[in-house]
């Protein structure tokens, strides 16, 4: 049975047409909350298989993102730029000292 805006419950979320992912995350953390799924898919009217699938997303989502990315690829590029990000900007520091000081560009001896 499918309910509508009509004769869902009151007090429970009303039945949007498009869920957003802010709305769906607040149905998967009743679930991981430990409440029931099937009081969760009567409360806000969608079928329970559609709820496993957020919930097991929610879960890879999860997992996903609290793996270590230290030897991959990209994380090994980033390091090496943000090595050489640090040189250039050692090296901009030293030639703006240079150039604050006196005589910035004199080569050769100094006058007695």
């Amino acid at each position: 049975m499918v309910l509508n805006e009509q004769n869902h419950m009151q007090g429970s979320l009303p039945l949007p047409k498009r869920w957003s992912a802010k709305k769906k995350s607040q149905v998967v953390l009743r679930l991981l909350r430990g409440e029931s799924i099937d009081s969760v898919s009567r409360d806000v009217g969608l079928p329970v298989y559609t709820l496993e699938d957020w919930r097991q997303q929610a879960v890879i989502g999860i997992e996903t993102s609290l793996k270590s990315h230290e030897n991959s690829p990209l994380s090994n590029e980033l390091d090496k730029a943000m090595r050489r990000i640090g040189e250039l900007s050692m090296e901009n520091e030293l030639l703006k000292e240079r150039c604050r000081r006196k005589h910035p560009l004199h080569i050769g001896r100094p006058k007695k």
